[in-house]
Order: C-alpha cells, then sequence, then structure tokens
C-alpha cells in the first residue's frame, strides 16, 4: 500500500475543516422552507382564507401550518397538538394541495451535527498542532545531521575525457581512482592511500568539474557538500555535520568526500577576533580529527577545493590530512584550444571557424570563460537566425565576454567621440612602435560596459614571466591616451583615469614588489593578501616614513618619465595621429588589417 505524503495529509484534513464548517452553516441559513416572506397569523386567518378560496397550498410541518397564497406570499400559524385536518376544516383536498412533512428527525441531526462541529474543530485544531510541534522536534534531532547530496552517476556523467587542459591535474586524481579500483598493487609496494587531495586555483579552472569527474570514473559512493553547509548560528552543529559525514563514508568505504569552498571552514585559527569558541574554528577541528585523528585505516579519501589556499590553517595542510595539493592554473593557448574543443561537441560551426585562433585572442581566460564565449556566439548566431555559428560570432562574443555588449544607444557629441578617437589612437601608436609591447588587435570607438573607446592589445603567445623593459612600455602605451589629449586639444578629460590608475598600480610594483627600482632589490610591504580582520589591526608597515617618501618619489619619476616618452612619440609621428584618428571617427571600428595598413612607416 502506498503511504500517503505528508502535505497530503495536510491537504485532507483542511479539506474536512472546511467541509465541516460550510455545511454547519448551509443547514443552520439555508436548509428548510423559505420563510422570508412569511407572516405570522391565528389558525383562524388560515381558515377563513381556506374558505375564500384564496389559497394554493398548505404544508403541515410538525404543530407548524404554512399557507401560501395565489399571490405567492405566505402565512404561518401553529395547530393545537393532536388537531388533524378535519379538525381545522381543511376536507376538501380538490380545492387546495395539502403536504405533510415530517421535519423532526432532519431537525435532530442538524442539532446534532451543530453541536458535534466545535469538537471536531477543536480536535483538528490539537491534530495539526501536534504535527507541527512533531515536526519541529524531528527536525532539532536532526539538526546536526549532515546534509552531504550522494552523486547521482546516472544523471551526471562525467569523465575525465570531458575535461580538458588540466592533464597534470588529472594525472594526479586519475591515480586516486586507480588507488580506490584496485588497491592491492599499491599495497604490495607498502604505499598508502592518501587521506586529501586539496585543488588550488583561481575561480573557473575547473577543480568542482574535476572533481565530477572523479565521482564519475571512480566504481565508490561520492558524498559532495559545500563548505558554508557545515557553519550554523549555534555552536556545534557543524562539528556534529562532520562527525556524521564521515560517520557515513566509514559505513559506505572506500568513498570520497568532495568540500567544496573548504577556505569557508577551513580558515586559520586565532585570526579573527571570535575566540576558541567560534563556530568556524569548532568545525574545523573536528575536520582536523576526522582525517587524521586516533582511528586511522579508513578507506575514505577528502577531495576539496579553494580559490584561497593563502587563508587555510597550516594543520590542515599538512602531510596526513592533504597528502596531495593539486594546482589547477589558468590554461595556456594549447590548452585553451583543448578546452574549447570539448565545449564545442554539441554545437553546428562553420567549416571557416578557427577555435585555435579563438584561443589566441583569449590569454588570460579560464575554462568557465571559455565555455562562456562559445555559449554567447551560440545565443549571437540563434539572435540572428543562423544555422551554424561562424567566426564573426565567436569574435563577438569575445568582446562582448572582455567588455561588455556594445552600447550603440549611448549618444555623444561629435567633439566627445573626436576626444575619444585621439584618446585611443594614442594607446594604439604608442604601443605599436614600442618594442615590448603586445601587438594591437583591435581599436574601437564604440561604447562596451563602461568604457567609452577600446584598443586591444593580444600577445602573440603565452607568457610566464614578465620583464622590466615590458613594464615600462606598457606604461607608456597606458599613457597614450592622456599625452594623445594632452597634445592635440591642450587639456586632459576624465576618461584617462583608469589608464592613470593602472600605469601608478604597475609602477609601485615594480618598485615594492618586484625590485626593479632605483631603491634596489627589496620587497616594501607585506604581499600575501590577508584579508582577517584581526590581523589587519596589528599589522605595522615593514618600512619608514622616509621610505614611503623615496618610494613615492619613485614611483612618480618612473610614471613621469613614461609621460615624456609617450608625448615625444606622438610628436614626432603627429601626421599619422591625425589620419588614423580620422580613418577612426569614419568606420568606428579598426581591425588588425586597418591597423597595418595605417600604422606603417612610424617613427620611434
Amino acid at each position: 500500500m502506498t503511504k500517503l505524503p505528508t502535505k497530503g495529509r495536510k491537504n485532507i484534513v483542511y479539506l474536512l475543516i472546511a467541509g465541516l464548517i460550510f455545511g454547519a452553516v448551509y443547514m443552520t441559513f439555508f436548509a428548510g422552507e423559505d420563510l422570508s416572506k412569511t407572516q405570522d397569523v391565528e389558525i383562524t386567518t388560515i381558515q377563513t382564507e381556506y374558505r375564500k378560496g384564496t389559497l394554493q397550498k398548505i404544508v403541515i410541518d410538525g404543530n407548524q401550518v404554512i399557507a401560501t397564497l395565489k399571490d405567492g406570499s405566505k402565512l404561518i400559524a401553529f395547530k393545537g397538538v393532536g388537531e388533524t385536518t378535519k379538525d381545522l376544516g381543511f376536507d376538501s383536498p380538490e380545492q387546495v394541495s395539502l403536504e405533510y412533512k415530517d421535519t423532526e428527525g432532519d431537525k435532530f441531526w442538524t442539532e446534532l451535527l451543530l453541536s458535534i462541529i466545535p469538537f471536531l474543530l477543536i480536535i483538528g485544531f490539537l491534530f495539526l498542532m501536534m504535527r507541527s510541534v512533531a515536526g519541529a522536534n524531528r527536525n532539532a534531532m536532526s539538526f546536526g545531521t549532515s546534509t552531504a547530496r550522494s552523486y547521482d552517476k546516472s544523471k551526471h556523467k562525467v569523465n575525465f575525457s570531458d575535461v580538458a587542459g588540466t592533464e597534470s591535474a588529472k594525472q594526479e586524481l586519475i591515480e586516486v581512482v586507480d588507488f580506490l579500483k584496485s588497491p592491492k598493487k599499491y599495497l604490495k609496494m607498502g604505499a598508502k592511500i592518501p587521506k586529501g587531495v586539496l585543488l588550488i586555483g583561481p575561480p573557473g579552472t575547473g577543480k568542482t568539474l574535476l572533481a565530477r569527474a572523479v565521482a564519475g570514473e571512480a566504481n565508490v559512493p561520492f558524498f559532495s557538500i559545500s563548505g558554508s553547509e557545515f557553519v550554523e548560528m549555534f555552536v556545534g552543529v557543524g562539528a556534529s555535520r562532520v562527525r556524521d559525514l564521515f560517520k557515513k563514508a566509514r559505513k559506505n568505504s572506500p568513498c570520497i568526500i568532495f568540500i567544496d569552498e573548504i577556505d569557508a571552514v577551513g580558515r586559520h585559527r586565532g585570526a579573527g577576533l571570535g575566540g576558541g569558541h567560534d563556530e568556524r574554528e569548532q568545525t574545523l577541528n573536528q575536520i582536523l580529527n576526522e582525517m587524521d585523528g586516533f582511528e586511522t585505516g579508513t578507506n575514505v579519501i577528502v577531495v576539496a577545493a579553494t580559490n584561497r589556499p593563502d587563508v587555510l590553517d597550516p594543520a590542515l595542510l599538512r602531510p596526513g590530512r592533504f597528502d596531495r595539493r593539486v594546482v589547477v592554473d589558468m590554461p595556456d593557448i594549447k590548452e585553451r584550444h583543448a578546452i574549447l574543443k570539448v565545449h564545442a561537441r554539441n554545437k553546428p560551426f562553420d567549416k571557416k571557424v578557427d577555435l585555435e585562433k579563438v584561443a589566441r585572442h583569449t590569454p588570460g581566460f579560464a575554462g568557465a570563460d571559455l565555455e562562456n564565449i562559445l555559449n554567447e556566439s551560440a545565443i549571437l548566431a540563434a539572435r540572428c537566425n543562423k544555422h551554424k555559428i561562424s567566426q564573426q560570432d565567436l569574435e563577438q562574443s569575445i568582446e562582448k565576454v572582455m567588455m561588455g555588449p556594445e552600447k550603440k544607444s549611448r549618444v555623444l557629441s561629435d567633439k566627445e567621440k573626436e576626444i575619444i578617437a585621439y584618446h585611443e589612437i594614442g594607446h594604439a601608436l604608442t604601443g605599436f612602435v614600442l618594442t615590448n609591447t603586445d601587438p594591437v588587435h583591435k581599436i574601437s570607438i564604440i561604447s562596451r560596459g563602461q568604457a567609452l573607446g577600446v584598443t586591444w592589445f593580444l600577445p602573440e603567445k603565452d607568457e610566464m614571466l614578465t620583464s622590466k623593459s615590458k613594464f615600462l612600455d606598457e606604461i607608456v602605451s597606458y599613457l597614450g591616451g592622456y599625452a594623445s589629449e594632452k597634445l592635440v586639444f591642450g587639456e586632459i578629460t576624465t576618461g584617462a583615469s583608469n589608464d592613470l590608475e593602472r600605469a601608478s598600480k604597475m609602477a609601485r610594483a615594480m618598485v615594492t614588489k618586484y625590485g626593479m627600482g632605483e631603491l634596489g632589490p627589496v620587497v616594501f610591504g607585506e604581499h600575501h593578501g590577508n584579508i582577517f580582520l584581526g590581523k589587519d589591526l596589528v599589522h605595522e608597515r615593514n618600512y619608514s616614513e622616509q621610505t614611503a617618501k623615496l618610494i613615492d618619489d619613485e614611483v612618480s619619476n618612473i610614471i613621469s618619465k613614461a609621460l615624456d616618452i609617450s608625448g615625444s612619440i606622438l610628436k614626432k609621428n603627429r601626421k599619422g595621429l591625425d589620419k588614423i584618428a580620422k580613418e577612426l571617427l569614419k568606420k568606428e571600428v579598426l581591425n588588425e588589417d586597418d591597423i597595418k595598413k595605417l600604422f606603417v612607416g612610424l617613427k620611434r
């Protein structure tokens, strides 16, 4: 027999109560004879009307006599007990319709129902209250129960073949999966199963996707939970959930536990202001004990993911807990190409589409960004009623993801367009003639996102190291728009604010972080990126006020020299600057082919 769901049982109770109330109201106000137009009279009045022949119908209802006149009005009177119709003089049935109605039984059931309804309502109310209290008790008893979800392989099947661009990370996880599938060959060599694997990498690089691939490849139970699901407002609940999670895992061992965003509970202890009784710290203590406490030998592997490894507690990172740290870094050009191929499997592309070109044009993009580009290109092609995705759709989606959608509705005056054109050409021209900047890919004065104009510099290849000369040339290029406005219009606008910010930030990093300034190979200040309030309160600068002034002077000197170089380049190429700006105002967008033609002959 199928058990009725709790929600269905509650609905039935509500319907029964509503039906009882409706029945009581109906029987009280609507049942029986409609006496709204009746007139109370003596029985002799009805007898007189009967003899006159003005009656249409007589109803005998117990001791009541209800007479209906031919005009529709009604008279009501009471007869004596035991009096019959003959005694009343109603002895001519052919003259008027006589009807006998015994409502004593109906009145009995009506009165009985009306007397029972209040008790039924009280019983129903108490029943609902008891169920509510019982439900609250059950919830209270399960408050510390783990909310981890078991991975359903049949619905969400992901294999390592569906993950591209992270070959080294996959190899580390393949060994873990192989250990769970065939542990004997490792145990023969005296190897122990790793307790934990920590996936480290920026957002969008595929850490969670790798965990799903592990679940798809391993023939063992897989429990997934987020770090934030352990933390509650009551102290001890998170620790209780950790105990319950590992208890379930040991019952199903060998198995894998995946904790996403472990930094939510694994932050450095003692760094905050909550003290040792903080709920987060209690939860972390329980995790540490479950992973490598007194109970050992359990075949439970913990896979965790975070993009903030710098804030994790050292006890969590030591061998015996997270034995392996797998870095899932930003993909290079080959890896981006492989990722694009994976996400392009179910999309119709034109034969001329070059995914390798897309990979070259997307340096610094994570796997999630590349997936978003292909999705945006598919949306754009569908919006234009195309049957296949073209290279142009891909290029437009790259620009949309990088800078936002075009804002052609933004109305600018001719003067503003001219200023923007010269500003962007200033960036492009200085960057083009310098030897250490990336090639100019595209120039646009069409508004995108918060930018009124855009100049794209795209590297020819991925670089892991950046030289001092490249930093200096990029600062010159950043200031090209500022110098161009000052040279052509004799004043500057607010359009250069972001350029100045980027140039100043890069110059200060050269001096304080990379040792590329005149102050020598010294790192000034702390660059660990700590965000803890407790540590910020006791933070001390590791250099004096005199050194701070020297740093400011050095940064100002780098910016001043770069601005002089930028202004000198633009003055030497003033004719070319005007020519290119005129062409940009005409077309609004200059692509690579236009840039190669217009920028020929520019001087250093």
